[in-house]
């Protein structure tokens, strides 16, 4: 694929200190003697899986390229702070439901990328980039939620193919007292419970016909979204997910549950898949089940992309690095030393993407996955919607009252930014 820019001047760069990447890790970007021409920051312990592209490209530009890791979900609060100061990255990665807030701030330049680049991603992921028709960022990776289950509690064989089915065979081998479960999900976060809600008419916010969201379509307490909670509370009524799973610490006794063999079957996604392995359990992986209506059982697809700051020096030289650093060559090299999933269409298909268990199932599951929505009001959602499933969970509150509740919240909230 061609890049855009390869012939961008390079007169800006002439004072450039010695050539070479470093790469570091921690709070170290913050140093004003530049001895680099561009600053990346890559999410943690992703650095090798861009390093030879890295080299490449200092090579090719006599440039010198500076990459320090960082947690990519914080990227853009350190963005802030340290963009106007002048000690930000040129190049950040981030989750793609964060563009549409860092946009409205003003944090990310608009990038300059021809339709035949932006054709290589898939769609979904390539869309999470684009805000009011302008291009932000470009993809690096696509990560959404897959079952994982426990080979020596159940065998693919036995794996029940409908929620339904999973509530049943949970009831049957459910022993609270001996803390072993079958199926186990944190369904009072909305990041999982959409995917249930979802699959009965629900949704988060409406979409107009150019595809971007309307946050005055608010569909989370419509009678599709009220049906799948009443689904997710039967789980609870029933008392196969144990009490601990509910609120902030839910995700920990999930993962202790599966790793001490004590579930058969979890809902996560990609990041379990090492610290599972480690843990020393055999497991398989699939894509989520059917829903009892005949749907299939949908999730949230998380996008990470590579940015450009607003406040870069070489903004364009950090435009071009973004386009080489996620194109097919380097995104199957990323994968192969991070074994995180690429947002490059074609390589769903290649040998080394679809020999891995876990990126086939995450791929099978991005099939019936749909964006977080990337827009400034989501930040209203998050928490009136889980505080609303939590009272589902605990028995506090029925769906039929707790999410009109938490739909009023989410309408004050976004009218109070405007």
């Amino acid at each position: 694929m061609a890049l855009v820019g390869l012939g961008i001047a390079l007169f800006s760069l002439a004072a450039c200190g010695p050539k070479g990447n470093t790469t570091e890790s921690g709070d170290t970007a913050g140093k004003s003697n530049k001895d680099y021409d561009l600053l990346v920051w890559e999410d943690q312990s992703k650095a090798d899986g861009i390093a030879d592209a890295v080299a490449a490209f200092e090579k090719e530009h006599d440039v010198t390229i500076k990459v320090v890791e960082k947690a990519y979900a914080q990227q853009i609060e350190n963005l802030r702070l340290d963009g106007p100061a002048g000690t930000g990255a040129d190049v950040i990665t981030i989750p793609g439901d964060q563009i549409g807030t860092s946009v409205t701030e003003g944090l990310l330049k608009e990038l300059d990328v021809d339709q035949a680049t932006q054709d290589i991603y898939t769609e979904s992921a390539m869309q999470s980039q684009i805000v009011d028709g302008k291009v932000y960022g470009l993809p690096k990776a696509v990560e959404t939620q897959i079952l994982f289950y426990n080979k020596d509690l159940i065998q693919e064989s036995e794996l029940p193919k409908t929620l339904g089915e999973w509530l049943t065979y949970s009831k049957k081998i459910t022993d609270n007292e001996k803390d072993k479960y079958g199926l186990i999900s944190t369904l009072d976060q909305i990041y999982y419970a959409e995917g249930i809600m979802s699959g009965y008419g629900g949704y988060i916010f409406g979409q107009n016909d150019d595809g971007s969201y309307n946050p005055d379509d608010l569909g989370i307490d419509n009678a599709g979204s009220i049906e799948g909670a009443n689904v997710i509370k039967k789980f609870y009524d029933e008392r196969v997910l144990p009490s601990g799973l509910v609120g902030e610490q839910g995700t920990n006794v999930l993962d202790s549950l599966f790793t001490e063999g004590k579930a058969a079957a979890v809902i996560s996604g990609p990041w379990s898949l090492s610290p599972y392995k480690e843990a020393g359990i055999d497991y398989g992986v699939a894509e989520l089940p059917m829903l009892d209506n005949g749907k299939h059982m949908g999730s949230f697809i998380g996008v990470k992309s590579y940015n450009v700051s607003s406040y870069s020096k070489n903004g364009d030289l950090a435009e071009e690095f973004v386009e080489f650093i996620t194109n097919e060559e380097n995104s199957k090299r990323r994968y192969e030393v991070t074994a995180e999933v690429p947002a490059v269409a074609a390589l769903a298909e290649d040998e080394a993407v679809t020999a891995s268990e876990g990126a086939a199932a995450i791929a099978a599951q991005s099939q019936y996955a749909v964006l977080t929505p990337g827009i400034t009001e989501m930040n209203s959602v998050w928490e009136p919607v889980d505080g609303a499933l939590q009272t589902i969970a605990t028995g506090k509150a029925t769906p039929e009252t707790a999410l009109p509740e938490a739909a009023a919240q989410i309408k004050s909230a976004i009218a109070a930014t405007k």
